[in-house]
């Protein structure tokens, strides 16, 4: 009797895991021949399953990180993956502005066309700083794709429509911008989580500006994903977040799903500045959709990043 108990327990666990990982596909078979996508941080995770997704449908996709090896290895396997060669690498440092502005100055004068660029490098919880002496969280996640999105934005809006999509996370909801300390690095994971909510406010105030410019903006939430972003911790700490991992976080290829529906989706047009999960929009915070801050937000991270 007790051995039955103990099968029907952990045949309970195991549907209520599978019930907590479950995620929707992106079921739309949209082409891109012919559009050229930009994904940063594409060499692993989420991003790779992105780019591969989007090079199946035809795309021409560069990927754009700092680390020259691993991001070589990713193309070549996307390439295989995906049966296209055309994936290709360029060098990008989102935690050094220089870097941001000679990626795009090189960018512009070798690519004719931007149809969809994917904000997705992200840094984790981390108690460090840019080059630029920001914290390392708000630095990358934020400013590095606030300056690389105004940069292209000539090139976006000669290849509308076209679309910017950035990935966000749920954890937004726990912290509010303090705009008398917007560089906050005292608790790490309120510093990411300040980032995350950065990334909404500049994808509603993007999507504002843009207004009869065919070009749109959404901010994905992709899920809580399996992707490697415990290497920047401790190894005990990466062996415990592998066991919780395997048993609640869903796989890069599903937490790619959403921003792929977001890059081919003909729907989600009507949904500019939203807020997506699991392949359909989603409610924010009221907070979070706060018109008068985001534009606060955008005016504070133009001095920031030196944008005229």
């Amino acid at each position: 009797m007790y051995g039955l108990y103990t099968i029907l327990a952990a045949l309970f666990s195991f549907l209520i895991l599978k019930w907590m990982k479950r995620r929707r596909y992106c079921l739309d078979t949209k082409r891109l021949d012919g559009k050229t996508v930009l994904i940063t941080g594409g060499n692993s995770g989420i991003g790779k399953e992105t780019a591969v997704g989007l090079a199946l449908r035809g795309a021409r996709v560069i990927i754009a990180s700092r680390d020259e090896d691993k991001s070589r290895k990713a193309v070549r396997e996307i390439k295989a993956r995906s049966h296209s060669m055309n994936v290709l690498y360029m060098e990008l440092d989102l935690a050094n502005m220089k870097s941001v502005r000679e990626f795009c100055k090189s960018f512009l004068q070798k690519e004719k066309r931007l149809d969809i660029l994917i904000n997705n490098a992200a840094m984790p919880s981390v108690l460090d700083w840019t080059d630029d002496n920001f914290s390392m969280c708000f630095g990358v996640n934020h400013l590095g794709h606030f300056l690389l999105t105004n940069l292209l934005l000539p090139r976006l809006k000669e290849s509308s429509p076209s679309r910017v999509i950035t990935l966000t996370c749920s954890n937004y909801k726990y912290q509010k911008l303090n705009f008398q300390d917007l560089n906050y690095n005292l608790f790490p994971f309120f510093t990411y989580c300040r980032s995350k909510l950065a990334n909404i406010y500049f994808t509603q105030e993007l999507a504002r500006m843009m207004e009869g410019k065919k070009v749109t903006a959404y901010a994905v939430h992709p899920g809580y994903v399996q992707s490697n972003w415990t290497c920047h911790y401790s190894f005990l700490f990466q062996m415990l977040m592998k066991v919780i991992m395997f048993m609640f976080y869903v796989s890069c290829e599903a937490g790619a799903q959403t921003v792929i529906h977001c890059a081919v989706a003909d729907e989600v047009v009507a949904h500019s500045g939203g807020y997506f999960s699991d392949c359909r929009p989603a409610n924010l915070q009221a907070f979070a959709k706060d018109a008068g801050v985001a534009k606060k937000l955008w005016e504070a991270s133009e001095r920031l990043v030196k944008l005229a």
